[in-house]
């Protein structure tokens, strides 16, 4: 609104503007003068949240917070196991119940309520008249045999070549494979899945928690079969996503409800829920081969199975390579995940990088060196080693205590991480005692900010080094609960130290994802510095140490 004239113009208006359009056909309008780094006033420097107060005081609402007039509460009959279908459901046990509506669309089934307690107890009313059919499902421990029976290798997703491999194999002088494993993890976010749902004269208002409201949108469209001009969402700030939080299933639950009642219903998941029908990080099925000759690698095969293609080509200078990701028939639902499958790619090909450093004779960092032209990973790397004090820690050896490092690129920015551990075969323990990582996106626009998304993605990727794994058998998850699914807990993190390159020189890119993915080879490789046991499994688990 301009307070002079008083005249205004909505978000939905500027967005229909035509001229609006033709302005994003260019990154930046011709007479619209860019602000120089070096003459940046705000940019650049610390600036806390505005609303931090409020959020860590609970003032601050989230989705399971919302509440509207004459508001239900609502609860979904879940199904037994993956893949069941319901054939038939007796609603008459909960419509007895007083306030109860209840509904059955396919195979959906849910009733809404005045409280949550009582929507949970005319489910369980119902549940005992339903009748599933189910399907026979793979367990966890037939995971990566299943991933690789099932993997399309007549046509690769992608499908990256380089040189000439055959002449590259024949001239190697050392050849070296391996396979790499990553877990199903989930993205245990502090606010489960929740929406408030409501109807008004054929048009459909949610409010929810997801990274894409135009998706979720969509998804009620099709469901409800109505226009998406009549479909509206709303999202609050959702109380943690991390790449979990794109699909609208709560959405779509709650708005099933809300036309059955002809009220508002908040449908809030369980944490129960939340780890059984939330999608996961994709598990991960790698093979590698590579070719030494005069201590360089000639030849490189790399072959990803089900989790994804992000960040799956080197970055260092190999001359003959095939990079390839094969998609698999996944026995469990799975999506995006913070920094998607890199993490899974870094994790095997710099772990694989230390086997070829030990192959070759070489220090893994001098190894790393020596094949890397990328002037911003050399940077972070040698950053990196440089404050850990890399090459004087390699001089003094302690008992039961060994030092990794590792580093990557994605999404337009360079990390590296160094780590010192404590891994005793004897005891079967594995403890990161510290961490020192370097990173670098560009030109810094909060420093403060910046950091905390790097640490913040280090503690997060050490539950996934360390100790987060789905299990599963029969169609049912077994440690559906964080008694059964250990996070990383304040005890869990160690001393971390945190590099930040700035590159005026550069436009910013985005730090919420990269700094997850050097850390869990690091940790790896600086266990198999400290007791010569080589892990090649996430999360890495310590009765591995001695089996």
């Amino acid at each position: 609104m301009d307070r002079v004239s008083g005249r205004s113009l909505s978000y939905t208006e500027l967005a229909r503007s035509p001229e609006l359009v033709k302005r994003f056909e260019q990154a930046v309008p011709p007479e619209v003068k860019l602000t120089a780094v070096r003459d940046w006033k705000v940019l650049g420097t610390s600036a806390a949240r505005p609303n931090a107060r409020d959020i860590v005081t609970g003032e601050h609402r989230f989705p399971s917070d919302i509440v509207r007039p004459g508001m239900l509460r609502g609860k979904v009959l879940r199904p037994p196991a993956f893949g069941a279908k319901l054939e038939s459901i007796d609603l008459a046990p909960a419509l007895k119940m007083p306030g109860v509506v209840a509904v059955r669309d396919g195979d959906f089934a849910g009733c809404a309520a005045p409280t949550s307690f009582e929507a949970h107890q005319a489910v369980e009313a119902m549940a005992g008249t339903a009748s599933w059919r189910t399907a026979p499902q793979p367990s966890a421990r037939e995971l990566f045999d299943h991933l690789r029976k099932h993997a399309r290798r007549e046509k690769p997703e992608v499908n990256r070549t380089r040189g000439s491999l055959e002449e590259a194999w024949a001239s190697a002088e050392k050849i070296i494979q391996a396979t790499y494993r990553t877990a199903y993890i989930q993205h245990a976010p502090l606010e489960p899945r929740a929406a408030v749902a409501e109807w008004d004269n054929g048009r459909l208002t949610v409010w929810t928690g997801t990274q894409t409201p135009w998706r979720v949108r969509g998804e009620l469209a099709e469901a409800f079969r109505i226009p998406s001009e009549q479909v509206r969402v709303i999202v609050p700030d959702t109380g943690g996503g991390f790449g979990g939080k794109h699909a609208g299933d709560a959405a779509v639950e709650a708005a099933r409800l809300a036309k059955a009642a002809g009220r508002p219903v908040s449908l809030v998941w369980t944490r129960q829920e939340e780890f059984t029908w939330a999608y996961y990080r994709p598990a991960a099925l790698i093979d590698i081969k590579a070719g030494l000759r005069r201590g360089r690698v000639a030849a490189w095969e790399f072959t990803n199975i089900n989790s994804g293609a992000a960040a799956l080509v080197a970055p260092y200078e190999i001359p003959h390579a095939r990079e390839q990701f094969l998609a698999s028939n996944s026995p469990l639902r799975q999506g995006s995940y913070r920094v998607l499958a890199a993490t899974a790619n870094n994790f095997a090909r710099e772990c694989f990088m230390d086997e070829l450093a030990q192959a070759a004779g070489a220090d893994p960092l001098e190894f790393r060196l020596a094949h890397l032209s990328n002037e911003r990973l050399r940077n972070v790397l040698e950053a990196a080693a440089a404050r850990f004090g890399w090459r004087e820690r390699r001089k003094r050896r302690v008992a039961a205590r060994g030092i990794g490092l590792a580093c990557g690129t994605e999404k337009g920015s360079v990390v590296a991480a160094c780590v010192e551990v404590a891994a005793d075969r004897a005891s079967g323990r594995i403890q990161v005692l510290g961490i020192c990582q370097a990173f670098e996106c560009g030109a810094i626009q909060n420093p403060a900010k910046l950091k905390a998304q790097a640490e913040g993605c280090v503690i997060m990727t050490l539950g996934g080094t360390l100790k987060e794994e789905i299990r599963f058998e029969n169609g049912r998850i077994l440690n559906a609960r964080f008694s059964r699914y250990p996070v990383p807990r304040f005890a869990d993190v160690p001393a971390i130290e945190t590099i930040l390159l700035n590159r005026p020189d550069l436009a910013s890119a985005g730090a919420g994802e990269t700094p997850m993915i050097a850390v869990p080879p690091a940790v790896a490789n600086a266990v198999f510095d400290a007791c010569a046991v080589r892990l090649r499994s996430l999360p890495l688990r310590a009765e591995a140490l001695n089996a």
